[in-house]
């Protein structure tokens, strides 16, 4: 099970780190997945941690600005995002699958249910 917290409302240019606490599941074992979901889309990936190597992975979009990471004796993985816009806006979510990163939200084997992330002034 994957619960998301640590969303809210911010204002453009302001920083959130969202956090994804896991349970029945070895955090470090997996490869972590961040995607995001706005109003009529399909879940788009932002960021993913790999086992393999500790490679990380980031869209476009939020490269630069976006930080994943992961701390396994708690259970916990982590999305620190910085200098957030208005076009981040979205429903983010947390998802585990087997030691390699991918962007299709279907081929995760586990998924939180989501915690809203409001950029506006």
């Amino acid at each position: 099970q994957l619960v998301e917290s640590g969303g809210g409302l911010v204002q453009p240019g302001d920083s959130l780190r969202l956090s994804c606490a896991a349970s029945g599941v070895s955090l470090e074992h997996v490869a972590i997945g961040w995607f995001r979901q706005t109003p009529g889309n399909e879940h788009e990936g932002v960021a993913c941690l790999s086992t393999i190597g500790g490679n990380v992975h980031y869209s476009d979009s939020v490269r630069g600005r976006f930080t994943v990471s992961r701390d396994a004796a708690k259970s916990l993985a982590f999305l620190q995002m910085d200098n957030l816009k208005p076009e981040d806006t979205a429903v983010y979510y947390c998802a585990t699958r087997e030691s390699i990163c991918n962007w299709r939200w279907e081929r995760y084997e586990a998924w939180g249910q989501g915690t809203q992330v409001t950029v506006s002034s």
